[in-house]
């Protein structure tokens, strides 16, 4: 299951399959590339860099290094029960990721907090993709998948105490659907994707 980075207010304790971010390790993910590689290998499973590389559209090579440099700080590691050819595989270390980002914009180090702008840029990018690859299929899901799809926006005034509130429950809620996942050969099931943006606004 696919966790991208979650902007937090406070400290909270981090399942043992989610990583939780240090400065050390924000800089290390901060590639758009590395994040790609770490999305897809976090969705659809162990792969080589080689099939890495056809699925993304980049060079072997340059997924390769990439994912080396993900190794080296603990985001991937070799997967023993596929890697026993010629070619390396590679698996996901943890479920998802964690940080608190207004920690890293506060940041004294100006790489930390430009490391910051680019891992939140690459996820609004990556967000933005998937939307438009659904949108662009539409025509290919069923009826109901249709309905069970949204693309909405919502207004409200509210201040940053009853913003969080509402933010953390809509969390809540989300997470106690993995509860309820059915198995990948379930009739009829797909993987579904949430995004969640929720952001202040400037007057008028």
């Amino acid at each position: 299951m696919l966790t991208l980075p979650r902007m937090a207010q406070k400290e909270e304790p981090a399942p043992d399959d989610v990583r939780v971010l240090d400065p050390r390790s924000l800089r290390g993910l901060a590639h758009p590339l590395r994040m790609r590689l770490l999305t897809a290998l976090r969705e659809y499973g162990p792969a080589t860099a080689s099939q890495l590389a056809a699925r993304l559209g980049e060079s072997s090579g340059a997924t390769s290094y990439h994912l080396r440099q993900l190794a080296t700080y603990g985001f991937v590691e070799d997967d023993p029960e596929r890697g026993k050819g010629r070619e390396r595989w590679w698996k996901a270390a943890h479920r998802g990721t964690r940080w608190n980002a207004d920690k890293f914009l506060a940041h004294p180090d100006p790489a930390v907090r430009g490391a910051v702008n680019t891992v939140l840029h690459e996820v609004a990018t990556q967000h933005t993709q998937e939307m438009s690859t659904f949108l662009g299929t539409l025509h290919g899901w069923s009826g109901e998948w249709r309905a069970a799809s949204d693309l909405s926006d919502f207004y409200m005034r509210l201040t940053p105490e009853l913003a969080h509130e509402m933010r953390d429950k809509v969390h809540e809620l989300i997470e106690s659907y993995r509860e309820k996942e059915v198995d990948r050969d379930t009739e009829g099931s797909a993987p579904y994707r949430v995004h969640l943006h929720a952001f202040p606004r400037e007057e008028d």
